[in-house]
């Protein structure tokens, strides 16, 4: 059973300590807090876990902070949607806003290279009005030989630069939970010019003891990839892991399947997935078609095949793109074959809102067939 406080209650308030008093005096139940920052307000959610069947809802309803409760399922009893059209999704950070409904782009380089390449990017980002940005510097590889990252070392410069050009949030895989540390004393030692958010990928969506260290700091939030080779109810369950101990800003992204089906593309592109993410959770939806394609071929209509697997998210739905861009991609030391040029970008950006605006109009379309029971 999950108990919804009326948006931006106080902690300190009577309200809440009367509702909370009674909530911790149920017995068999055990009760675990969490607070939601969404663009304009604060949303706490209290979770009833243990013996909660015979309980009044309407008495828990009737408490002097609650909004409103909800009887939830066991699958995603944090992230999911348990049939509730009003559950806040999406959350806030460093000023900007992940949900449902929007769209944030994440062009950068798949692993940090040189400083001279970074500064390029951002650059060139900030002058085309983006604020996200991706930048691998840790990176986990199927070769044992093959370039890991630059890890800490090049942590001030990315940082640094991302300040510089207004680069307001970063997705940065992380592998070990020492890397959280690293990230945050090197953010806290240069007065934290940029944000980041940690990036779980594909081979480490069941690492669950990482998934717990992750989970358990709350000032970053996390991209969760889905994992290639397992079903989308096990890695689900792997943004759950995050959220059950205690960090419930997730975006989930979808980045292909490893089949030879898919061939010949890199991965069988899994983008009919994002409405279905987001039907059975609160999350935003991700979808990274760099790594779902894996090449710069090109169509007979002239479109990159990445460029029309982006489209394929983006109309359907999707809330955030993470892509490869480079500005020498000769040069890359990661990917290189599957990455977009910078003089690609503007094209790139104005198709994706063109996609994003026709999903809206989509929308429209459906409205007024949408049943009474639609969430």
């Amino acid at each position: 059973m999950l108990a919804i406080l009326h948006p931006n209650t106080p902690l300190d308030s009577d309200a809440y300590r009367e509702t909370l008093h009674f909530l911790e005096n149920l017995p068999g139940v055990t009760l675990r807090v969490h607070e939601v920052q969404g663009a304009t307000q604060k949303l706490t959610e209290i979770y009833l876990l243990g013996e909660t069947k015979s309980l009044d809802r309407d008495e828990i309803t009737a408490l002097p902070a609650v909004e409103r409760v909800i009887r939830i399922s066991d699958d995603y009893r944090i992230l999911g949607r348990h049939k509730d059209s009003l559950r806040q999704n999406g959350f806030s950070y460093n000023g900007v806003t992940f949900n449902q409904e929007n769209l944030n782009i994440f062009a950068g380089l798949c692993a940090v290279d040189i400083q001279a390449h970074v500064e390029t990017m951002m650059s060139t980002l900030q002058q085309h009005g983006q604020v996200c940005t991706r930048m691998g510097a840790y990176k986990p590889r199927t070769n044992p030989y093959s370039f890991q990252g630059h890890g800490k070392g090049c942590l001030p410069w990315v940082f640094e630069t991302a300040g510089k050009y207004g680069i307001k949030v970063v997705a940065m895989e992380i592998t070990h939970e020492s890397h959280i540390e690293e990230i945050d004393e090197c953010l806290e030692k240069l007065g934290r010019p940029t944000g980041v958010m940690l990036q779980v990928g594909t081979r480490n969506t069941q690492n669950f003891e990482l998934l717990k260290a992750i989970g358990r700091q709350r000032t970053y939030p996390v991209l969760l990839k889905r994992g290639f080779g397992i079903t989308l109810n096990e890695s689900l369950n792997a943004a759950e892991y995050l959220a059950s101990e205690g960090n419930a800003n997730v975006v989930f992204c979808l980045r292909g399947m490893k089949t030879e089906a898919g061939q010949p593309h890199r991965n069988m592109v899994d983008f009919a997935h994002v409405p279905t993410v987001k039907r059975l959770t609160r999350m935003p939806v991700c979808v990274d078609p760099s790594h779902s394609v894996g090449s710069r071929d090109r169509a007979p209509d002239g479109i990159l095949d990445v460029m029309h697997a982006t489209a394929q998210g983006v109309i359907a739905g999707a809330n955030m793109v993470l892509v490869d861009f480079h500005p020498k991609p000769e040069k890359a030391l990661v990917d290189g074959p599957q990455a977009l040029h910078m003089d690609e970008l503007p094209a790139y950006l104005e198709d994706i809102q063109l996609c994003h605006e026709t999903w809206k109009k989509r929308q429209a379309i459906y409205k007024d067939l949408r049943g009474p029971t639609a969430t």
